[in-house]
């Protein structure tokens, strides 16, 4: 196995921090403070996860450009006061960065079991396969 360091770690927190202050933000109609709360603490703790050196050329790889830029260019609209427009943009980036990660996330929270009852339901099922593709296909 490998080793997780404290950095990791508190890493990992940052980044569901990050998640909760995103979604409690958008539950509570776009409020701005808690949508860049959410974003500060989801990047810093990117790079506490994966580190700084490859956070950055993570995002600054070539033919992630345009993800990266739309992805920071949101952040930077939600920290200028457009909650809404920000989290468009935000997101477009975040499905264009991670889009090579969801089959696999997608494919792990199917065999968790409290998740599988919800993802077998129809509709759920049916958008998760457009997104995941077969679900044999990726094992982890």
């Amino acid at each position: 196995m490998f080793e997780v360091t404290d950095t990791q770690k508190i890493g990992v927190g940052l980044v569901g921090f990050g998640i909760s202050f995103l979604f409690l933000g958008i539950l509570l109609i776009f409020d701005k403070g808690l949508l860049a709360i959410g974003n500060i603490l989801f990047l810093s703790g990117l790079g506490c996860v994966i580190g700084p050196k490859k956070t950055l050329s993570f995002f600054f790889q070539r033919h992630k450009i345009k993800a990266s830029v739309s992805f920071l260019g949101g952040i930077i609209v939600v920290l200028m006061g457009w909650p809404i427009v920000g989290m468009i943009v935000e997101t477009y980036g975040f499905i264009l960065l991670f889009s090579g990660f969801l089959p696999v996330a997608i494919n792990v929270l199917r065999k968790v079991p409290g998740l599988r009852l919800v993802s077998n339901l129809p509709g759920i099922s049916r958008v998760l396969n457009s997104i995941a593709g077969d679900p044999n296909r990726t094992t982890v």
